[in-house]
């Protein structure tokens, strides 16, 4: 930005402040071409621009010197938090006030003294930047200050104090590892848990509640992922759509039909950089929104401003900034790091600077608003990025109040090159009663195999169990997977030798009547049964998220399960709210 584009920008009000500084006379009816030209002959002047900058005081000379080293601009969040707030006045104010006469901060100082002015950046994350434009810069005696016009006991005067610049050359210091304590290192369960999670899709085809599984299919699932929780398990289903892992259709989760095989066929160290590069560019993964103890209304105030990749983007390129000077192995303090953030990039998660309109509260109801609260926020944040994000993606090892990047994130972070290598693969044990046990070193590509033709036991340590029997075998069929396929993978698992007896007799080939007879299973049980008088009523029924929680499988075009669970009042009433009446036959 130019001087003359910064005088074509302002407000005639600004423009009269700006003159009264400057030395020029205005006349009160000239238009605003006409002050624009007579303010810039004058901010052009050498010896006009002498005459401004012996006004300030050596704290608005110093941001001002600070501002240009920096390149010429710096975010306003930082610069206003440094050298004070600049109250930005209509033209009564100016007239009444006299903001360049009386300014109540440097920063005010030199706004209203034509020094500085706003911008904007419109590149990678938005925010608004206070600038010097380059041709006043080139005008203004640097170097000069206010003890340039002493004589000989020049060197006698105390130096001029330089401007707060807190954070500006703060650095993160390396702990000392031996005091590093409940040490939990990161590890890639990730990858085997979002295996798990495939395959249940695959198998149930789950509706979704909103943004997460039913708990239905969370208390199905528990046992079997190896680390537990329902905020990771949500992040999961969310990381593994923005990945394209997962795909979502009329409210039904299913494994995507590019995008699973391709990244199960993966090594692990693929898998894990596969899913740390989803989350870093994910549009779909609002960060905020998993912070325990934050409510956030998204529907409310100005909440739709927040750019989940964007605010992501910004403290990663912090953090990167921030940890490139310390080695490979260092611990660092998560509380110093939240710190530094809070000192230099105070509004990574707001870059309009707008810490009022967001509608967030903690548990116990009180509203978090303002940047007072920024801790309870955007800290909370960055703690919870760090603590449980990064650490569930493999990239992060963490102690009390500590942090330290493995070789992953020092890879994500582009600090080091990306791991790589071929895994060290383990076999398949298949037992002689069907029992199939399979470690975390067998391929997710086989596992996931694995799962959808047989029962699953559960999952411990680095081993997860299943078993080949007729229950499995009926999950298989519901997929398309017949005896053969099945058999033909054990063989390849045992290396070619031949099925145990047990397995060969539930697996062989029989007739087509034998086969029938022989490898048939039945269940009879009570059901609930909704009818409908036309296809497109159950349509809706089983596709309106309300209405679909009463029910189970579909026995038809017309006609599905009511869950035994079900309030079939509250289902009544609810069926009732969209105009469809409920008759109960049989008592």
């Amino acid at each position: 930005m130019n001087i003359l584009q910064m005088l074509q920008g302002s407000e005639p009000a600004l423009l009269i402040a700006l003159a009264d500084v400057w030395g020029v006379r205005l006349d009160p009816r000239a238009d605003v071409a006409r002050m624009v030209d007579g303010l810039f002959h004058a901010m052009t002047d050498q010896a006009r621009a002498e005459a401004v900058w012996d006004l300030l005081d050596d704290k608005a000379r110093g941001a001002l010197q600070m501002l240009i080293g920096s390149g010429g601009s710096m975010p306003e969040a930082k610069f206003v938090r440094v050298f004070g707030e600049i109250r930005r006045m209509g033209e009564g104010k100016i007239r009444s006030e006299q903001p360049q006469r009386s300014p109540t901060s440097p920063a005010e100082a030199l706004f209203y003294r034509g020094l500085i002015t706003f911008s904007f950046d419109n590149s990678d994350v938005p925010r608004s930047l206070v600038v010097v434009p380059a041709d006043l810069a080139a005008a203004l005696p640097l170097n000069k200050t206010a003890y340039s016009n002493l004589k000989d006991d020049a060197d006698e005067a105390e130096p001029v104090e330089e401007a707060d610049d807190s954070g500006e050359g703060a650095m993160l210091e390396p702990l000392d590892p031996a005091r590093v304590k409940s040490l939990r290192q990161a590890d890639t369960s990730l990858v085997d848990d979002l295996t798990t999670l495939l395959a249940y899709l695959r198998i149930h085809n789950p509706f979704l509640d909103g943004d997460r599984l039913a708990l239905q299919d969370q208390n199905a699932l528990a046992k079997h992922l190896l680390t537990q929780g329902e905020a990771r398990l949500r992040f999961m289903l969310a990381l593994g759509v923005s990945a394209d892992l997962i795909e979502v259709t009329n409210g039904r989760a299913a494994p995507s039909r590019a995008g699973a095989p391709r990244w199960l066929g993966k090594p692990r160290h693929d898998q894990v950089r596969a899913l740390a590069e989803a989350w870093r560019v994910s549009t779909l993964l609002y960060d905020l929104l998993f912070v325990p103890g934050l409510h956030v209304d998204t529907s409310a105030g100005s909440f739709q401003q927040y750019n989940p990749t964007e605010a992501r983007a910004s403290l990663l390129e912090y953090m990167a900034h921030m940890l490139r000077p310390l080695a490979a192995g260092d611990w660092w303090s998560i509380g110093e790091f939240v710190d530094l953030v809070r000192e230099d990039s105070a509004d990574y998660l707001r870059p309009n600077n707008d810490f009022d309109s967001w509608y967030i509260s903690d548990d116990h109801g009180t509203m978090l608003t303002g940047l007072d609260h920024w801790d309870a926020v955007e800290g909370a944040l960055v703690e919870y990025t760090l603590a449980g994000l990064m650490h569930w993606l493999g990239l992060i090892d963490l102690g009390e109040d500590a942090a330290h990047l493995t070789a992953y994130g020092r890879a994500f972070l582009k600090l080091s090159a990306h791991p790589s290598g071929a895994d060290q693969v383990d076999p398949i044990d298949v037992g002689a009663d069907g029992v199939i046990r399979v470690s975390r070193k067998v391929s997710r590509a086989d596992r996931y195999q694995v799962a959808r033709f047989s029962s699953w036991v559960g999952a411990s340590g680095s081993l997860y169990t299943y078993k080949l029997d007729r229950a499995g075998l009926g999950q298989a069929e519901s997929q398309g997977i017949n005896a053969g396929h099945i058999s033909g993978f054990i063989k390849r698992a045992l290396g070619d030798k031949p099925l145990p007896d047990a397995l060969s007799r539930l697996l062989e080939p029989r007739s087509a009547g034998e086969t029938a007879a022989h490898n048939a299973t039945v269940t009879v049980e009570k059901l609930l049964v909704l009818r409908t008088t036309a296809p497109e009523t159950l349509d809706f029924i089983v596709n309106e998220p309300r209405l679909r929680r009463f029910t189970g499988a579909r026995l038809g075009d017309m006609a599905v399960v009511v869950l035994k669970s079900a309030s079939l009042q509250e289902f009544a009433d609810v069926l009732a709210e969209h105009g469809i009446g409920a008759e109960f036959l049989g008592g």
